[in-house]
């Protein structure tokens, strides 16, 4: 299916096509580029005009390039701009002008991608849908999205992240939502803010971005919940309510069972009742959040539910997963929660709930006695009081459920310092010192949970446990 053709990139981005082309997606890896993709050179740690060549060796439709870069042939297809990221902005705004469906935005200091696939597995049951790749939800990640989106889509989620202020609003006009979802504030990127409202601020500017008449789905836990209100008063846009205290959409009870959640909430006057397939009490204010949206959408909750139950937590996010440690003998396992590719203090805490509620087993292992083990890493981009924020985990109540807390990093120690003696594990610089004492620390019956800010690479840390186990073998 042809995404866009030369003439349409051309008059989008004001570009100049070298030869005619259609292309059937928007790529910028050569790394994952398809055949028939249209390859875009941006500048990042790597000026991506080196990589022209290779992507159309690869067989890239075309490239969008802000100058004929060195070996490529004269007449090789390119959209040639002035410049290469304002080019796939462009490309972005004209692909959500085409669009003739329903848009969401997603925003939070905790929990957007999550709660954006929740939200892209309930619309795909519903329609034709269109949805951010893994975390794309910055200056270049909108408006790729946005490229790649096929004019026919029905329903477009579009996550939309920042790192500094002043970043939301632009991003947030550029997709135009009919609803926007802010799942929560919390203490993350505190390095570019003063304090919470600063962060309350800025989620609230995604709300500059809805169209006119939309709707904005807000948590009304939040201590900041009142900024968010008020901006959606500003916007003159109608609110929806979420979340214990929530109006619209009412968090009764969530129960952890096993590896699934039961949640019980009022939509309305009318009680709400589903279950998801992984455990977190985070994740049920997440779903509600998503089941709000849909309602906003005006569609089918009935159907919403259903797929909502089907939903599993997307990798590095939560992901649960069975290792087996034996071969022959299947019953020595393990369970392990990678949830490593981000942290802040909210999820952390929320991650350590889902850790202090797992089931352990039993009468299995070498130690006899399962055990809920974590791996914490330092968590970034908190500011003056980083040190604070995480000495202060050694004070949430899912501590004490939890056996023995492992940490990584320079500002984990600050918490690995305050830990009681019997659930002080060891302490890490990094996460590969880890890695050669994890066979020694990790046993059958036992559940893992890997957590921290991505740059502390906890995932080393959750593929070495993971080859750590061992297919079945089919023993007659």
């Amino acid at each position: 299916m042809t995404l866009w053709t030369s003439a349409e990139a051309a008059a989008a981005t004001g570009g100049r096509a070298t030869t005619a082309w259609s292309a059937s997606g928007v790529s910028i890896d050569t790394r994952t580029l398809n055949p028939g993709d249209l390859f875009v050179a941006l500048t990042d740690v790597r000026d991506g005009h080196e990589f022209v060549v290779q992507a159309l060796e690869r067989g890239a439709a075309a490239a969008l390039v802000s100058h004929v870069p060195e070996g490529v042939q004269e007449d090789a297809p390119l959209l040639v701009v002035g410049d290469v990221l304002a080019g796939l902005q462009a490309l972005g705004q004209a692909g959500r002008a085409r669009m003739r469906g329903r848009v969401v935005g997603v925003t939070g200091s905790v929990g957007k991608t999550s709660t954006k696939e929740m939200l892209l597995a309930m619309c795909a049951d519903q329609g034709r849908t269109h949805a951010s790749v893994a975390s794309y939800n910055n200056h270049w990640g909108v408006p790729l999205t946005l490229a790649r989106m096929p004019a026919d889509t029905e329903f477009a989620i579009i996550e939309i992240g920042m790192n500094h202020p002043g970043e939301i609003a632009p991003l947030a006009k550029m997709a135009q939502p009919h609803v926007a979802l802010i799942t929560t504030v919390a203490a993350a990127h505190l390095e570019a803010f003063n304090d919470i409202t600063g962060i309350a601020v800025e989620k609230a500017s995604i709300l500059e971005g809805v169209v006119p008449n939309g709707i904005a789905v807000l948590n009304a836990d939040v201590e900041t919940s009142a900024i968010l209100m008020a901006k959606a008063r500003d916007c003159k846009l109608r609110d929806i309510s979420f979340g214990e205290h929530g109006y619209d959409f009412q968090l009764k009870k969530a129960v952890v069972q096993g590896e699934t959640t039961v949640v019980q909430a009022q939509m309305g006057m009318e009680p709400l009742l589903f279950k998801l397939s992984t455990p977190g009490r985070h994740f049920a204010m997440n779903a509600l959040g998503a089941l709000a949206v849909m309602a906003a959408l005006r569609a089918d909750m009935a159907l919403a539910v259903a797929s909502i139950g089907r939903w599993r937590p997307y990798k590095g996010r939560g992901q649960r997963e069975r290792i087996c440690l034996d071969p022959v003998d299947t019953r020595l396992t393990l369970d392990l929660i990678d949830d490593s590719y981000n942290a802040n203090p909210t999820s952390m805490g929320a991650a350590l709930e889902v850790l202090g509620a797992a089931e352990v087993q039993n009468d299995i292992g070498r130690v006899s006695k399962g055990r809920r083990i974590a791996y914490l890493g330092d968590m970034k981009e908190l500011g003056p009081d980083e040190i604070a924020l995480h000495a202060g985990i050694a004070h949430l109540d899912a501590v004490k459920e939890i056996d023995v807390i492992h940490c990584i990093g320079p500002l984990m120690r600050s918490l690995w310092d305050l830990l009681p003696e019997a659930r002080r594990g060891e302490w890490f610089e990094t996460s590969a010192d880890a890695l050669p004492r994890l066979k020694r620390h990790l046993d059958s019956g036992d559940v893992v949970l890997a957590k921290g800010s991505l740059s502390m690479k906890l995932g080393l840390i959750v593929d070495a446990i993971r080859k750590m186990g061992h297919a079945p073998l089919d023993v007659e």
